[in-house]
């Protein structure tokens, strides 16, 4: 029987390792196309491996929570044709931490892997040990040297640094742990900022709750460990400010409940009030170009395209937030499919890496809760988010040619949260006030 070498795919241009999370075969298994073999995870999302043969799965080479490098192979799967390499030198070759065989051409499987994947050492200097392309960019990131890097054990596969090590060991070095008489450890804080002194102190020296029997203790998920990171990272670099704005969009709500049903039956996509609001931010970025930038350092970098994030709630609870790239060159119907697609692949765990990354603006849609207002947390390395309110029948002062008048609007809540660094209120105030122009204007005898 042949031998199928099945290989860690590529999962995007910025994605070089992933951690297995569960085997949903057992060797021993029976396997059918596009079957899907085990989970893994990067920093980003959650994927799923399929099998692109047929056979019986006859070995696992990599441990669940263990890291593999992309174009690693790891599994084996008995098929009916001819093998090139047998099971016992492919284990041996990826012991040797080969990522890529020496005659790549001749190995099944091998089409997954579009390009050779690059192992340098961390900086210049030579190092015995293997660190991923991430774990050497947070290094560099944080003015890590090798030699320190050298010194963190890692918990990896083969002592393999991983992000959470290098992470932990970050944390560690600027509030190392000091033994006090009692022989307990304190925290001491190393000298930083004012302004991040105080978030230090209340990050790192919490309240001790007291657990009584009846509690229940729920540990964290990868992915909510990884939120709950990146929101306190948010907090600590950005400093918030907040600006609020009702808008008048009984136009549009009267103009999708006249056009959706057609929509639908022309294009087999339901229509929903997503891909309005975010042509409308669109339209007011153009107008406002300093809110599509980020910050690195005490450099503004201004954005060329326009990436718009779509905070989207998992079943699990958790929190992702896909991209739609380059989204001022998509129509209406080109958003109204974009938005569509990746809301229903988001909740069947589908998205690709590539697909969570490079954004410039975030939209939450807290209406969907049925919340009326909010201040969300800034998407790193943005500088704003926006916040859509639900839509609410409400009394409203309506002016016309003939003298003002009360009657019954579709009335909602943006709110936009902003960094203070770059986004003074002017501008931030100005371009909440454009979105919610551009709704309100909206014209109610438009063709889709």
């Amino acid at each position: 029987m042949a031998q199928y070498q099945l290989l860690l795919p590529k999962m995007g241009e910025s994605v070089a390792e992933a951690t297995i999370t569960k085997w949903l075969k057992k060797p021993g298994d029976v396997i059918e196309v596009d079957d899907t073999v085990l989970e893994i995870a990067t920093d980003k999302v959650d994927s799923e491996v399929p099998s692109p043969v047929s056979g019986k799965l006859i070995q696992q080479l990599v441990s669940e929570d263990q890291i593999a490098q992309v174009g690693d192979v790891i599994a084996i799967i008995e098929t009916g044709e001819e093998a090139e390499k047998p099971a016992e030198a492919l284990t041996s070759k990826t012991e040797a931490n080969a990522a890529v065989p020496e005659t790549p051409e001749t190995i099944p499987g091998i089409e997954q892997l579009p390009e050779k994947q690059s192992s340098k050492p961390v900086f210049s200097e030579k190092s015995s040990r293997f660190y991923s392309p991430l774990v050497r960019s947070i290094a560099a990131e944080e003015g890590i040297s090798l030699q320190q890097l050298d010194s963190i054990n890692g918990s990896g596969a083969e002592g393999r640094v991983t992000k959470d090590d290098i992470l932990t060991y970050i944390k560690n070095r600027q509030s190392p742990p000091k033994e006090t008489a009692s022989g307990h450890s304190t925290s001491v804080e190393t000298p930083k900022p004012t302004t991040e002194k105080t978030v230090e102190k209340i990050v790192s020296a919490p309240s001790v709750s007291t657990v009584s029997g009846e509690d229940e203790i729920i540990e964290m998920d990868r992915m909510r460990r990884l939120i709950a990171d990146h929101m306190v990272k948010s907090k600590q670099v950005a400093p918030h400010v907040s600006s609020f704005v009702e808008a008048d969009v009984t136009n549009i709500v009267t103009w999708r409940e006249r056009v959706k049903a057609t929509f639908e039956k022309r294009e087999g996509e339901k229509l929903t009030f997503t891909p309005i609001f975010v042509k409308a931010v669109i339209k007011a970025i153009k107008d406002f170009p300093m809110i599509n930038v980020s910050v690195n350092g005490t450099q503004i970098i201004k954005k060329k395209d326009i990436n718009i994030g779509l905070a989207a709630a998992l079943p699990s609870g958790n929190l992702i937030v896909p991209v739609i790239h380059k989204a001022d060159q998509l129509n209406m119907v080109g958003l109204a499919k974009s938005v569509n697609d990746l809301a229903s692949r988001a909740r069947l765990n589908k998205l690709k890496p590539d697909e969570v990354k490079d954004g410039t603006f975030t939209i939450t849609n807290i209406g969907t809760f049925g919340n009326i207002l909010g201040t969300p947390i800034i998407n790193q390395p943005e500088v704003a988010i926006l916040a859509i309110g639900a839509i609410k029948k409400k009394p409203a002062v309506i002016e016309t040619e003939f003298g003002d008048m009360i009657g019954i609007r579709h009335m909602m809540f943006l709110s936009l949260s902003y960094d203070h660094r770059v986004v003074d209120g002017f501008l931030g105030g100005s371009f909440l006030k454009r979105i919610a122009d551009y709704l309100e204007a909206w014209d109610i005898h438009r063709d889709i």
